[in-house]
């Protein structure tokens, strides 16, 4: 059965690498990518977003496409002719006012649309409003193949489940849900995906059910920590540690552990808003998603003014001041830049006139420099610093000397909470 399925990943990033490399292992594979560097780098077995590690993937490369097993990456398109599987694995943004960008996905269905062939399965994997799978990508794939829908070839939604940076829940540990656009069709997608998934899968009944149950996965997480964020407002005018707060009420059962912090990337700081655009779409305005987003991008104002006013109360003079910016990545551990709110806590601390150094060992400093204007460093200054912000709780921070940091009365502000009495405040 296996040599009867050849698979396409389209889209090698964060999401489609690691299920390629996964993949691999059973299957032959061709992963593309429009991204030259990125393809090339991969050749070479690196993989720069460190969800892949160097031996892992070098062990799952082939030269040449075949159809043995292993995996072969390629810009061309017509390496991926002969697949009869198309997963792709595309990034869904928004735009600078918040509205669902799915030019990613037309462009690509627009690709594997013109390599399309009878009998083929196109999947995808990226979060989507419930309806954007048949009502926009199949339409593109229709009209570019020439082929009719469910007639000549079939569609598959498995929405994406990766975590950035987490090496315990890797892609093939955890469960995947699988749907078809025929009962048929589900069953194949599904088949698939269950034998190199080990945690298991679930077959949805429809693709828009897989499609809604992506997307509310992340919304309910962006709700949960926008009302966390909220409590450390409200703690922290009342002089109580939220941490400490926290901590106690985890001791119930059925408390749900969240942490405050800046809440961004390319799941949880985004995936609310196609919810909303779909529901405004249909005349119902959605408060408490909207509401819970709202919460979640103030807080990067929330914690410059915090830092500023930690300042003020330890007599330091703000404008002209230098404050050192610990991480620049939406989160720990990972090199991904993507819709981080740090860069909002440090506009803001730009603001009040100070200088601002931004110290991340794991961010690609052209990649900062492209999407945000910043400047950042890789290794850490030698400077002192009025103010530290510990806004990255990247392992390689945990350890490091914080008092050879500090000038005088410098203060440490943790985003995090993760360096206890080292810090001056937490949020």
């Amino acid at each position: 059965m296996n040599k009867d399925i050849k698979i396409a990943v389209i889209g090698l990033g964060y999401v489609g690498l690691p299920l390629a490399r996964l993949f691999a292992t059973k299957f032959s594979v061709i992963g593309f990518d429009i991204n030259q560097g990125r393809v090339r780098e991969l050749k070479n077995g690196h993989d720069s977003t460190l969800e892949v590690e160097d031996d892992l993937l070098k062990s799952a490369l082939v030269d040449q496409p075949s159809d043995d097993i292993g995996l072969y990456c390629t810009t061309t398109l017509e390496d991926i002719k002969d697949c009869n599987y198309y997963v792709i694995t595309v990034p869904t943004p928004v735009d600078k006012n918040n509205r669902p960008d799915l030019t990613p996905l037309y462009k690509s269905s627009e690709s594997v649309g013109k390599v399309l062939k009878k009998g083929d399965i196109v999947i995808y994997e990226s979060t989507v409003y419930p309806g954007v799978t048949e009502d926009e990508c199949v339409p593109v794939l229709e009209k570019v193949s020439g082929l009719k829908f469910n007639e000549d070839f079939f569609a598959g939604y498995s929405p994406e489940r990766i975590n950035p940076g987490d090496k315990e829940h890797t892609v093939e540990k955890i469960l995947k849900v699988t749907a078809g656009s025929t009962p048929e069709i589900g069953k194949k997608v599904n088949d698939l995906y269950a034998q190199v998934i080990t945690a298991g899968t679930h077959l949805a009944p429809t693709i828009k059910v897989a499609e809604a149950a992506k997307v509310i996965e992340n919304s309910q997480r962006d709700i949960n920590i926008a009302f966390v964020n909220e409590l450390a407002k409200i703690f922290n005018m009342m002089e109580i540690d939220t941490q400490d707060v926290l901590e106690a009420a985890g001791t119930k059962w059925n408390f749900l552990p969240f942490k405050p912090g800046l809440v961004g990337g390319h799941c949880i700081g985004v995936d609310p808003y196609y919810l909303a655009q779909k529901a405004q779409e249909l005349g119902y305005h959605p408060e408490i998603i909207l509401a819970g987003r709202r919460m979640n991008d103030s807080m990067g104002s929330y914690v410059s003014s915090e830092v500023v006013k930690l300042m003020l109360q330890n007599d330091i003079k703000v404008k002209g001041s230098k404050i050192l910016v610990m991480g620049i990545t939406f989160k720990e551990n990972c090199p991904d830049v993507r819709n981080t709110k740090v860069v909002d806590v440090i506009k803001n601390l730009k603001e009040y006139g100070t200088e601002v150094t931004i110290f991340d060992p794991l961010a690609n400093p052209e990649e900062v420099k492209h999407e945000y204007g910043l400047t950042t460093t890789r290794t850490l200054p030698s400077e002192k610093y009025d103010a530290v912000v510990l806004a990255v709780a990247h392992k390689e921070f945990l350890n490091l000397d914080f008092d050879a940091m500090k000038n005088g009365n410098t203060v440490v502000y943790d985003v995090k909470g993760v360096l206890g009495d080292r810090c001056d405040k937490k949020l």
